[in-house]
């Protein structure tokens, strides 16, 4: 017999019993949603200069340390160039190949001096750069055991080993191994502005410290840069005059590696031009 056959006190019963229910699986859905991970490993915004997987992408206080990461998908980074001065044996310089990889003392943390019988220190705004490489390939999961080479000009925008006046020096250069949450960490100074370039730092990922001395090992070269109101800020200080001018005349938009989006590549950012400032990124390879 059909339901409705049994009059209008049957239906409210009926009724009563389908809103309950209702509600009990609105409890379910909300309980659930509570407990989804966040997806994506890198977020961020686009050239607004918004941070990327880490940090508020704004000047201020904290420790910059990068997150633990929740299981869930990652974006893996994009490729970039490692531009004309990567000092990795891929080129050379007056003749002769130019290769920081296989010099002794390039494994450090604090970039600013030149090592192995170089000498010479980079002077600049405090720059802390903390990296975390994570594993696309594996629910986000921590890379460790992996080495990254990073490297980036100094405040008036010269490469050591290539830019005229620094070619006798290796500084801003360094090799680190991640620990076993996939961070890593370099002391070093802001990078300043070149012209037709928006700031930015290279970086080569290798799957182990012993395969990162050979170019022809990584699998990840990409970049990153920084927000806009902190370039602003640090370029105010002294010894970075040339930057404000290179600064106004690029942007996001119209450099070559960032003009398709930021999301993946614009580091968070703690700090001041006076104490110094910590840059955070998280990195996703397929690892």
């Amino acid at each position: 017999m059909d339901l409705h056959d049994h009059g209008l006190a049957s239906d409210l019963e009926m009724m009563g019993r389908l809103a309950a229910e209702r509600r009990q699986v609105l409890r379910w859905l909300l309980a659930g949603a509570a407990s989804v991970p966040l997806i994506g490993c890198g977020g961020g915004s686009d050239a607004s200069g918004a941070a990327a997987g880490t940090g508020s992408g704004t000047s201020g206080t904290g420790t910059g340390s990068v997150a633990t990461p929740v299981p869930g998908a990652c974006t893996v980074i994009p490729e970039e160039t490692g531009g004309p001065y990567p000092a990795d044996g891929t080129n050379t310089n007056g003749g002769s190949i130019v290769n920081v990889l296989n010099q002794s003392g390039v494994v450090r943390s604090d970039i600013r001096a030149s090592f192995n019988g170089a000498s010479g220190v980079a002077a600049g705004v405090p720059l802390t750069i903390k990296l975390q490489l994570l594993n696309a390939n594996g629910s986000c999961s921590s890379l460790a055991g992996y080495a990254i080479y990073l490297w980036h000009c100094d405040r008036e925008g010269l490469y050591s080993l290539y830019s005229s006046g620094v070619t006798g020096q290796n500084y801003l250069r360094g090799v680190q191994e991640t620990d076993a949450s996939g961070n890593l960490s370099f002391t070093s100074i802001f990078p300043g502005c070149y012209a037709g370039r928006m700031p930015h730092v290279h970086f080569e990922v290798y799957p182990s410290l012993a395969k990162a001395v050979s170019a022809s090992n990584r699998i990840k070269t990409s970049q990153f840069t920084f927000p806009l109101a902190t370039l602003n800020e640090v370029y105010a200080a002294s010894g970075y005059a040339a930057s404000v001018r290179n600064l106004a005349q690029i942007s996001y938009a119209s450099d070559n590696v960032f003009s398709d989006g930021t999301s993946l590549q614009m580091a968070g950012v703690t700090g001041n031009a006076t104490e110094g400032y910590v840059v955070t990124l998280t990195v996703a390879v397929n690892g």
